[in-house]
């Protein structure tokens, strides 16, 4: 269960001067605990501290930043179901799914310790003419410096974990504001690390009010603004964050492209359709959305697609068999359900689910759904799909590319000449073969182009963005 308060952390400490955040149970609407808030106050001394913790970040070796990581590991697989439950109970994310976001918190931790003995450098030929013969180059890599974080509601451990864990690789003290809605994940990551001898000032972990952040983005003496969210606010942020290095891990429509030879295997694609689409109730920038099936087989992967969602079991999120919980708050819902009737007045058929019961929304499936429908042009965030039949497979690339989004995409094909084709022609940071675009593996290139945002996180990736690279060139003597 959780704990009856939870503290946030300041400079590597506790502190508890207020208990003002109420996190609810997202199954129940009842109040679960409480969070300290940080004040602007608390904000500018955990950047001042942040700032003081650079030099000794950036001396600590790199052995003993491995260690931490290896520390939060161990005690992370020892506490994975108190973290699975606390994910049930603040995200109101079925348990199963709960257990798997532990698992990759693990698995991005793991990852990072293994990474942070590995930022290694290059020795660049210098000798290209005469003229440069004598010279000699090295670079390697150093930490930018205090690192800003804001993490999202819908993966509390795991998105945040792949801010927190690639900055200790690589030496850059943070402070990390994790999504008012959903703190517990992040705070019981900042305990863990209050166990390990990190300098102080090198992590901070505070919530607090969205008025309350704006030294997250413009405060000057930090270097990075690493966010992921919405990309109305992420793209406003950037315009905001001044001179430091700005990454974006934004929103999406993922579409998923079921091409003509599928036909034999029509029960593992929906399986992976139905993963795609509705797991932890749809709330994944990557879920799938958009369905583009080939005329040929159109009609049974319909048929057998709406059979496999009206199955699906919705409720309380702690029962081991509960496939869809609660979206976020019922105000999410309610936004979801307006989507969907403004498709069907549209001329949109709902197929399967379409009802809602406080922020319990049924998995649904549409099809006929406008070009122009919010449902069809923007991320829903919710258990929703929708899905339509193509006739050639340069006129699926065409749909999936007819968005403002570009992150993942999915295409299920055995034509080695469709796969390359799509790699070539889509515009999304990442094009998954045989499987669909919600999947992700925790130390691979992720983010997106266009309005999906800017720069990429994976571990070894996000490393990258937190250095830079330092030149030294030495000229022979003789």
């Amino acid at each position: 269960m959780l704990a009856e308060r939870y503290p946030f952390y300041l400079a590597n400490r506790p502190e508890k001067p207020n208990t003002d955040l109420e996190v609810t149970d997202k199954f129940t609407g009842e109040v679960a605990t409480r969070v300290a808030m940080a004040s602007p106050a608390d904000i500018d001394r955990a950047i001042a501290a942040a700032v003081e913790a650079e030099r000794p970040m950036r001396e600590l070796p790199a052995w003993r930043r491995q260690q931490v990581l290896e520390h939060c590991v161990t005690r992370f697989r020892e506490r994975a179901e108190e973290l699975a439950l606390a994910l049930c109970i603040e995200a109101g994310k079925p348990i199963r799914d709960a257990r798997g976001e532990v698992t990759r918190l693990i698995e991005t931790f793991k990852i990072a310790a293994e990474e942070a003995t590995r930022i290694d450098g290059e020795v660049p030929t210098l000798a290209i003419g005469q003229r440069t013969q004598a010279y000699r180059g090295f670079t390697r890599q150093v930490p930018v410096g205090a690192c800003s974080f804001i993490s999202p509601f819908n993966f509390p451990l795991n998105l945040a974990a792949h801010k927190i864990a690639p900055a200790i690789a690589a030496g850059c003290p943070f402070v990390l504001k994790p999504a008012s809605r959903t703190p517990i994940g992040a705070l019981v990551i900042a305990e863990v690390l209050a166990e390990t001898d990190l300098p102080a000032g090198a992590f901070s972990v505070l919530p607090c009010h969205r008025d309350g952040a704006d030294l997250f983005t413009t405060d000057p003496r930090l270097k990075l603004l690493s966010f992921t969210g919405s990309p109305d606010v992420g793209w406003e942020l950037k315009t905001r964050a001044g001179k430091k290095k700005v990454v974006l891990e934004l929103g999406g429509n993922a579409a998923c492209i079921i091409d003509a030879d599928q036909r034999d295997r029509l029960d593992s694609v929906i399986d992976r359709l139905v993963f795609g689409a509705y797991y932890q109730s749809g709330q994944s920038c990557i879920s799938v959305q958009r369905i583009l099936a080939h005329r040929s087989l159109y009609e049974a992967l319909r048929e057998r697609l709406v059979a496999a969602v009206a199955a699906l079991k919705s409720g309380n999120p702690r029962d081991e068999d509960t496939f869809i919980g609660p979206v976020i708050d019922s105000g999410e819902a309610e936004r979801i359900a307006g989507w969907i009737e403004e498709a069907t007045q549209g001329g949109a058929r709902i197929l399967t689910g379409g009802e809602r019961d406080g922020a319990m929304l049924q998995a649904t499936l549409l099809d006929n759904v406008p070009r122009d429908a919010r449902l069809y042009r923007e991320e829903v965030f919710g258990p929703v799909a929708m899905i339509e039949p193509f006739d050639d497979f340069d006129s699926a690339l065409h749909e999936v590319n007819d968005s403002r989004y570009g992150l993942q995409a999915g295409v299920f094909t055995d034509s080695l000449a469709h796969a390359m084709k799509a790699w070539d022609e889509l515009d999304v940071g990442g094009v998954i073969v045989g499987d669909v675009p919600s999947w992700r593996v925790d130390n691979m290139p992720y983010g997106g182009v266009k309005d999906s945002g800017l720069g990429r996180e994976g571990v070894r990736y996000a490393i990258r963005d937190m250095t830079e690279t330092r030149l030294l060139v030495v000229r022979d003597k003789s």
